[in-house]
């Protein structure tokens, strides 16, 4: 392969704008391993990226694409050889490193690991970066105390994909999942991933003049941020945890030190993009084992490179449930 169809973000007087083009392969960046792209994936952040917004690319012209999975072409690191099967999750891809919306990637071997045994690399992608956040989260969580059998375990943004992973990997450790969602059209799917309980997402949100609730929840996985935060943070248990890992409902947090010095909560922060090379593997690991790869396909839609521009308006306007896989080659 000569040349190969890729989207491109360039910038032009401060303006982004992305594009489908044809690419010659010399034009991609220096690195180990050369990867021919199967799939890539839909997060928030390639939302931001395709639709020419700003706070995600920091160097032009890029390749967005948070994730991928394919197949080495060419490898000079030893980990890897000609015809493995491989997984990349945020690390910097998007931002400084060219990402997944392409039929060719290369990179470091530091930032690549094995496709996992018994998943395929469509099911890598629709587990991808949210997949990961959800697994890390849950990891963090039970470093600081989470065991299956007490109190609910609310996860919140639950119909998207940090969401909906969150709730079926709970659920199939044997954990009670509150979800919490401002779509009532989404009830019945989040009911099939496992969630015992339904929460409206404007009622946890609804702001309170007191500085600690009932105590409700054993922990949380929150992907909103803003008030909802603030107000998990009120209702957690007595050192309850919550992994906080995005801002779709704002980046401010209106809180006050009670729940921490009173209960001796925990609010721990999750950034999937620092995670280390152990972390990856253990992560992905854990995904192969905890989260049935039937559940994954139940939560997947696949889309052609084409319309991930389309796809991207999508995402930031709340749109789409669950995973989107991109196949690149389509």
């Amino acid at each position: 392969m000569t040349n190969f169809t890729a989207v491109l973000v360039t910038q032009s007087d401060g303006k982004n704008s992305a594009s489908l083009q044809k690419l010659e392969r010399t034009a991609l960046p220096p690195g180990e391993v050369l990867v021919r792209i199967a799939y890539s994936s839909l997060n928030y952040k390639d939302g931001l990226a395709v639709t020419g917004k700003p706070g995600v690319i920091r160097t032009f012209p890029m390749v967005p694409g948070i994730d991928f999975a394919g197949t080495v072409e060419e490898s000079s690191s030893p980990e890897f050889r000609p015809g493995d099967q491989v997984v990349v999750t945020g690390c910097g891809t998007s931002e400084t490193l060219w990402g997944g919306y392409a039929q060719l990637a290369r990179l470091n071997a530091e930032h690549i690991v094995p496709l996992p045994r018994g998943m395929t690399l469509a099911q890598a992608m629709a587990i991808g970066t949210a997949g990961f956040t959800a697994m890390q989260s849950l990891i963090a969580l039970e470093k600081h105390g989470l065991r299956p059998g007490g109190r609910a375990v609310l996860v919140t943004g639950a119909s998207g994909g940090v969401g909906s992973l969150s709730v079926a990997i709970l659920a199939t450790l044997g954990y009670k999942v509150a979800a919490s969602t401002g779509r009532a059209e989404h009830h019945d799917y989040l009911r099939s991933l496992g969630a015992a309980e339904i929460l409206d997402r404007a009622a946890l949100a609804a702001p309170s003049k007191r500085p600690l609730e009932t105590e409700r929840w054993a922990a949380a996985i929150d992907s909103v941020g803003g008030d909802t935060l603030a107000s998990i943070l009120r209702s957690l248990a007595i050192h309850g945890s919550v992994a906080a890992c995005g801002l779709a409902g704002g980046a401010a947090l209106n809180t006050t030190v009670y729940p921490f010095i009173l209960r001796g909560v925990n609010l721990l922060g999750i950034d999937s993009s620092k995670a280390t090379k152990a972390q990856r593997l253990e992560i992905w690991s854990r995904l192969a084992k905890d989260l049935p790869m039937k559940l994954v396909d139940s939560i997947m839609q696949t889309a052609p490179l084409a319309q991930v521009f389309e796809l991207g308006e999508k995402i930031l306007a709340g749109q789409i449930r669950g995973r989107t896989v991109i196949d690149v080659n389509a």
